[in-house]
C-alpha cells in the first residue's frame, strides 16, 4: 500500500531539479507535438470509440519503453507507468481523447472530414473542444520525461481517457468508470493534474482557481400529461404545452428564490420542450429536458429536489400528469485547496504574466471524478490567437474552434514542471 502524501505547502514545493532539463529539452518536441495534434484533429474520434487514438498513444508509450502500458480501461482507455531512476511517490497527469458529434467549418488543410453514426443520425465528428491538444500534449510530456527518467524520484502515471463528453446512450464510460476498473490502483498516485485547451483566453495564458473550479453537470427530463383536445375547446381537455410554460417559468425562481447565490451560482436551464403536431390541436403530452449546473453538492441535491416537487405540483394544479427524471452525471470539478495553494508557483514560474486566476466556469469535466479519490488540480491554457478578442473568438463545441497551436508547449512544459516539481516536494522514506 502506498504511504499517503504528506501536505504540501507553497514553501515545500519549489523549482525541481529538472526544471532547467525540462525547459531545455521541451521546445525540440514542439514539432512533434504540433504534428500529433493535426493527425488526431484530422482522424477524431467519439466516445468509446476512440481505437485509432488509443492505438497511437499505446504504441507511443511502448516505444518510450514505459514500464506498463494498460489498454481498454474504460473500453478504449490507455494508462502508462513511467517509472523514475530514484525512489519515490507517484503522480499521475490525464489526458481526454474524444470528440464530438460536430461538423467542422474550418477550411484548414487538416480539418475533419469524418461522419459517423450517433443516435441513430449520421453525423460529422470533430475535435470542437480540443481534446486532439490534450492527448498531443500529454504524448509529449510523455516524451520528455521518458528521456529524463534517470533523474526522476518517483513514478507518474499517464492516463489517457476515453469519453469525457459522455458515453454514447446507454454505455458507461469516461473517468468514472476508468476509476472503477483501477486506473487509480497499482500504483496510487498521490496527486492528479490535467489541463484544458479554452478559446477564452489568448494563446499561452494559464488560467487557474483553487476549490469549486467548473460545475456539475446534470440532465432532466421532465413529461406532462395533458388530455387530447380541439384547440377551439381547450376545457374539454388538459392543456400540457400551457402547464409546460408554467413550469418552465417556475423552474427559473428555483435558483433566483431558493438558493443563496451569494454562496455560490447555478444554472437550470430547459433546452428542449417538444410537443404537438398541429396548430388547432391541444396534445395530449410534452416533453423538456434541460441541464443543472451548481458549484457545491448540498446545492445540487436541493435544486434536484426542487424540480421534481414543483414540476409535480404545477401539473397536479392544472389536472395534468407529470413524470420527472432527475439524472446525476458529472461531480463539480474542486481543485484541492492545499495541493492549488502548494503548486501555485509552479503554475507562476511556467506562466509569469501569462498566468491568471480565472472566475467558476458553467461547463463540467468529468477530471471531478478522479479528484474525487486523489487531490487534483485542473487549469487552463488559451489558445485563441494573438489579435482576436476571446470573447469573441469561436468557443469551445463549435464548428469554427480553432487552436493557435503555439499554446501546445506551454501545455508540455506545463505539466511536467507541475508533475516532476510535485514528486520532489514530498518527504522521501
Amino acid at each position: 500500500m502506498n504511504k499517503p502524501a504528506e501536505p504540501l505547502t507553497p514553501a515545500t514545493v519549489t523549482a525541481s531539479g529538472l526544471a532547467a532539463l525540462i525547459d531545455a529539452q521541451a521546445p525540440a518536441l514542439e514539432a512533434a507535438v504540433i504534428a500529433w495534434r493535426r493527425d488526431l484533429h484530422q482522424h477524431p474520434e467519439l466516445g468509446n470509440r476512440e481505437f485509432r487514438t488509443a492505438g497511437i498513444v499505446a504504441e507511443h508509450l511502448r516505444a518510450l519503453d514505459f514500464d506498463e502500458v494498460r489498454t481498454g480501461v474504460a473500453h478504449t482507455g490507455v494508462v502508462g507507468l513511467l517509472k523514475g531512476g530514484k525512489p519515490g511517490p507517484v503522480v499521475a497527469l490525464r489526458a481526454d481523447m474524444d470528440g464530438l458529434p460536430v461538423t467542422e467549418f474550418n477550411e484548414l488543410p487538416f480539418r475533419s472530414q469524418v461522419r459517423t453514426q450517433w443516435n441513430g443520425a449520421e453525423v460529422g465528428v470533430m475535435h470542437a473542444c480540443g481534446h486532439d491538444c490534450h492527448v498531443a500534449i500529454l504524448m509529449g510530456v510523455a516524451s520528455l520525461l521518458a528521456g529524463l527518467r534517470e533523474h526522476i524520484a518517483g513514478s507518474v502515471k499517464f492516463i489517457f481517457q476515453p469519453a469525457e463528453e459522455m458515453p454514447p446512450p446507454g454505455e458507461e464510460g469516461g473517468a468514472k468508470m476508468m476509476v472503477a476498473e483501477g486506473a487509480l490502483e497499482n500504483p496510487r498516485p498521490g496527486a492528479i493534474f490535467g489541463l484544458h485547451v479554452t478559446s477564452r483566453q489568448q494563446v499561452g495564458r494559464i488560467g487557474w482557481r483553487s476549490g469549486p473550479t467548473m460545475a456539475s453537470s446534470d440532465y432532466f427530463r421532465i413529461e406532462v400529461q395533458g388530455r387530447q383536445t380541439h384547440g377551439a375547446a381547450p376545457w374539454l381537455g388538459v392543456d400540457p404545452i400551457v402547464t409546460s410554460a408554467q413550469i418552465v417559468l417556475g423552474l427559473q425562481t428555483i435558483v433566483s428564490r431558493t438558493q443563496e447565490i451569494t454562496r455560490e451560482p447555478a444554472v437550470v436551464t430547459v433546452g428542449i420542450i417538444k410537443g404537438g403536431v398541429r396548430e388547432n390541436i391541444i396534445p395530449d403530452s410534452v416533453e423538456m429536458r434541460g441541464t443543472i449546473r451548481t458549484f457545491d453538492e448540498g446545492m445540487r441535491d436541493d435544486i434536484h429536489e426542487r424540480v421534481t416537487t414543483l414540476a409535480e405540483a404545477i401539473a397536479r394544479g392544472n389536472k395534468a400528469g407529470c413524470q420527472v427524471c432527475v439524472q446525476k452525471n458529472y461531480p463539480v470539478t474542486v481543485n484541492d485547496p492545499a495541493l492549488t495553494a502548494a503548486m501555485l508557483p509552479t503554475l507562476q514560474r511556467v506562466g509569469g504574466e501569462a498566468l491568471e486566476h480565472i472566475d467558476k466556469v458553467t461547463g463540467s469535466e468529468d477530471f471531478s471524478f478522479f479528484q474525487r479519490e486523489v487531490p487534483g488540480l485542473f487549469v487552463f491554457l488559451g489558445v485563441t490567437a494573438r489579435g482576436i478578442d476571446p470573447a469573441s473568438a469561436p468557443p469551445n463545441h463549435s464548428p469554427l474552434f480553432r487552436v493557435d497551436e503555439a499554446g501546445l508547449l506551454v501545455g508540455v512544459k506545463l505539466l511536467a514542471h507541475l508533475a516532476c516539481d510535485w514528486l520532489e516536494a514530498q518527504p522521501q522514506a
